[in-house]
């Protein structure tokens, strides 16, 4: 993209937003667990083709998601598909199978340059799927880091179709032979420098997967920290996880009805014209507003989900 070619810079307009506390991983070849899916309270659904399903199995893996797709009942969840990488041997009959059964998203792992982000919105659309399906992208590479700035900014171009993006931990660990240990402390610049490209062009970021899914306390901790960076949620690989993970991410109690009382107290005729103002003992100015409105419609956003 030349000088002449750049996009602005100004993020796109914030979408409704969509809960993505709880992002649960199935292999796509399994269909006793995409149907045990329809009772799971995950917000979202990610039906893989990629690391889950060996290549012998591809076209069987397909064949059921685009059943599970077409035959529904999943209610409010959010159904993603997992293809295999775009210069695999798989991913071009991942997208013709998949894309027309139209997904809320399909995911595309290694992404780490802007052209494959725009490769893939072209590629979804020539496939035939709905102008609504997504493309979401997972980080799991130095060079994809490295690039992150732009990868995201393809984002307020709307053919990439850009919407999320998804942190693969596990795989930049093993490439920047990092060392995970509580707190993840070796991958916090990593996390921060992606959540930032996120925020600025109006995506939202997921963790990556908490190996130990028998360490229930330790994903709970994993998700207090980065929901604390500011993360929309988090990746999982077993059903058990997706309790804390709905819990965590969600606005607490205390934080609603903060909330509530904040933009009660703006919305006060003699607080109109007021930047900032006492609430409490302490100052309030507009930006904790707008935080408190955004409190308020994720958790009405989730009540929804039921």
């Amino acid at each position: 993209m030349t000088s002449s070619q750049q996009p602005s810079l100004q993020p796109p307009p914030e979408p409704a937003l969509r809960p993505r506390r709880s992002v649960l991983y199935m292999p796509g070849s399994n269909a006793r667990a995409m149907e045990k899916a329809k009772t799971l309270p995950a917000d979202v659904l990610v039906f893989d083709l990629e690391d889950a399903v060996a290549p012998e199995q591809k076209d069987h893996a397909r064949a059921q998601i685009r059943a599970a797709l077409a035959g529904g009942g999943y209610g409010g969840r959010e159904l993603v598909v997992r293809i295999n990488g775009l210069d695999t041997p798989w991913a071009q009959d991942d997208l013709a199978a998949i894309a027309p059964a139209g997904p809320h998203a399909i995911l595309v792992p290694k992404v780490d340059a802007p052209g494959q982000v725009m490769r893939a919105g072209q590629a979804l659309g020539e496939a035939g799927a709905p102008a609504e399906t997504r493309v979401w992208i997972m980080i799991e590479t130095p060079l994809a880091v490295l690039d992150i700035r732009n990868i995201a900014m393809t984002a307020v171009d709307s053919a990439s179709r850009l919407a999320v993006m998804v942190m693969g931990v596990n795989d930049i660990a093993k490439a920047t032979r990092a060392t995970i240990g509580p707190g993840r402390a070796s991958l916090q610049p990593v996390l921060l420098q992606c959540l930032l490209a996120a925020r600025a062009f109006g995506l939202d970021i997921l963790d990556g997967v908490f190996n130990d899914f028998a360490d229930l306390d330790g994903l709970r901790a994993e998700c207090a920290l980065t929901r604390d960076l500011g993360f929309d949620g988090k990746t999982l690989i077993h059903p058990s996880q997706i309790a804390a993970a709905n819990e965590i991410f969600a606005p607490a109690a205390a934080d609603v009805e903060e909330a509530r009382a904040i933009i009660a107290a703006f919305d006060q005729p003699e607080n109109a014209d007021k930047g900032a103002i006492s609430l409490d003992g302490r100052m309030v100015e507009r930006l904790h507003a707008d935080i408190a409105r955004r409190t308020l419609r994720m958790a009405q956003a989730i009540a929804r989900l039921g």
